[in-house]
């Protein structure tokens, strides 16, 4: 494990805190706060060491001046507020002289959210790019830096990597906790171990695929990376997402040879129409016509895999098997959450749209753990690691910095 916040000295320093704010938001309104409350606990530590706060997140991507008054995280810093119960102070800025003076005026148990890290993406993306001097202007901030965004670790960026290589740094509760449910109830899991993964694109997900198989008993496929299976064995799919890509195609032809015995398709769905949006119909798998668009699994499939779920131990599951957010399309990823819930198994959710399904449809509190993770919980579990973490020294080859 990397070195932890409880084991570094920040008693009466400023602590720069870098979060995964990029929390749902519609209409100024935010939809699910979750991300914001799983960092309470590292806040509040800081609080109670006497701490000078400076927060640290994304939101959203920059491309244009008109993203930056869209993604501004002026409303987060208000839900922030209310949930700490004591004042969060906002900045317009992230970046410049202002920003230090600002910084430096701040008393113990202050807390300031800097704006937007990738407003500093446009025009030149010198968060994306992990420049330098940003880096270096943004550790210049504290006395120590606390990576607590699991959920944007996998990215080299200034705010997530670059600032470790300029301050003592160490890794907050929520990192913690997502690295040891992860290590204990994924990697490690009681067998029989199943995955289930959705979502649109395959090609996100190969490695994650590849990383599992060996791993588990079974891998239970929908979504786009079931249509892509199925176009590789030869399944007219329609104009269904599927990869293009012919790298990934042929990856997934050889695991699909590999695996065979492991890895389960749909062999009945629900479509839509590229013609029509009205069109919704049930058809087995090789009934599928051009204009067929693949939006949901079938009550066959639903059955299929609720055998292989009642005598699992573990189950993981990634993504969607359908357009659950159109209710006519929502029925396999609802009946899904359901069998995986009502089963006895150890139940992990791995974030994304996972996630959002698994709260939409109200059950949150039946999933053993859920990630707060997306691609960041796919490249840990795929390789063991987390890029923006690699400048963190480890818990035992350092001693407590006393500065």
């Amino acid at each position: 494990m990397k070195k932890c916040l409880q084991n570094m000295n920040v008693r009466n320093k400023r602590v720069v805190l870098r979060v995964d704010y990029n929390v749902p938001m519609q209409n100024g309104l935010i939809l699910d706060d979750s991300k914001i409350r799983e960092t309470l606990e590292t806040i509040f530590y800081l609080l109670n060491e006497n701490c000078r706060i400076v927060l640290l997140s994304h939101f959203g991507k920059i491309r244009n001046e008109n993203d930056k008054t869209k993604y501004s995280l002026e409303k987060v810093t208000e839900r922030l507020k209310e949930l700490v119960g004591e004042e969060v102070y906002f900045s317009k800025i992230n970046f410049g002289p202002e920003v230090s003076k600002r910084v430096g005026l701040m008393k113990p148990r202050e807390i300031l959210m800097l704006e937007n890290t990738r407003f500093m993406d446009y025009p030149n993306k010198l968060e994306s790019k992990c420049d330098s001097q940003l880096s270096l202007f943004w550790a210049s901030l504290g006395d120590v830096f606390v990576n607590d965004a699991f959920a944007s670790s996998h990215r080299k960026h200034a705010s997530t990597y670059g600032i470790s290589l300029y301050l003592p740094s160490c890794i907050g509760f929520l990192m913690q906790k997502e690295i040891g449910a992860l290590d204990r109830l994924v990697v490690h899991a009681i067998h029989p171990f199943t995955v289930i993964m959705g979502g649109a694109k395959i090609d996100d997900k190969i490695s994650l695929i590849e990383s599992l198989l060996p791993k588990c008993e079974h891998l239970l496929c929908g979504g786009g990376i079931a249509n892509t299976c199925l176009s590789a064995l030869g399944f007219k799919v329609g104009e269904s997402i599927i990869s293009l890509n012919p790298e990934i195609i042929e990856r997934v032809k050889k695991i699909l040879l590999e695996y065979k015995d492991k890895i389960m398709l749909p062999v009945d769905v629900i479509v839509g129409s590229t013609y029509d949006k009205n069109y919704v119909k049930y058809k087995l798998i090789n009934e599928i016509d051009d204009n067929d668009v693949i939006l949901d699994i079938g009550s066959r499939t639903l059955q299929k895999y609720k055998a292989v779920i009642d005598n699992s131990q573990t189950i993981f599951l990634n993504g969607t098997v359908g357009r659950y957010e159109d209710v006519r399309f929502a029925n396999g990823t609802k009946e899904l959450l359901n069998m995986i819930t009502s089963s006895k198994a150890v139940s992990v959710c791995g974030g994304g749209d996972s996630a959002s399904s698994v709260r939409n449809f109200g059950y949150g509190e039946k999933f053993t753990y859920i990630s707060s993770g997306g691609g960041a919980t796919l490249d840990y579990l795929a390789t063991g690691h987390l890029v923006a973490l690699e400048a963190i020294r480890e818990e035992n080859t350092i001693e407590t910095l006393d500065m």
